[in-house]
């Protein structure tokens, strides 16, 4: 099988250092279950939502990140089995590709850089199985779409979900 990963909130816990970002810059430690089914920068007053929004701007955002739990063993062992590929939207944030990419050769080094799809939008792709967390790239895959839950897509439905990397191993393993 061909699968398809995206890396913030499915690899990569961009939600939580958001989060982690506003407490240091305004003192208020924001739960994540307070969050359900919202964007960070959605639970944060009017005056400090510019901020928040700046965070994947800044230089070392992507490079930080910390892994979500699981996610190396089990693509370690998906990648044993599977043709894995990284699918992320980089182009984005223009320091998001180097840094992204770099994040990948610490965390997932046998996902080499032929395997590592850096794009904008994700309905290019054609494989099997698409891991990602927002629903407007898992409705145009033509594959089996499988939504890594975080705390912005609680309320989201259609989509055959997982909770955890645990999750994702028995599904595929």
């Amino acid at each position: 099988m061909t699968l398809f990963v995206d890396m913030d909130e499915v690899l990569a816990d961009t939600y939580g250092a958001h989060l982690e970002l506003y407490k240091e810059e305004f003192g208020v430690q924001l739960n994540p279950a307070d969050c359900k089914g919202k964007e960070a920068w959605q639970c944060v007053p009017e005056e400090h939502v510019k901020g928040m929004m700046s965070h994947a701007w800044q230089v070392g955002f992507f490079r930080d990140l910390k892994l979500i739990e699981g996610s190396q063993e089990v693509m370690a062992e998906l990648n044993k089995k599977h043709e894995v590929y990284i699918a992320s939207a980089a182009m984005q944030f223009p320091n998001s590709l180097k840094e992204k990419s770099d994040w990948l050769d610490d965390f997932f080094p046998f996902i080499p850089w032929e395997r590592r799809i850096l794009c904008g939008h994700k309905y290019i792709l054609k494989g099997d199985v698409l891991i990602d967390d927002r629903a407007y790239n898992l409705e145009s895959f033509e594959g089996r779409s499988i939504m890594y839950t975080s705390p912005h897509n609680m309320n989201t439905n259609g989509f055959e979900r997982a909770d955890s990397w645990n999750e994702i191993a028995d599904k595929l393993l």
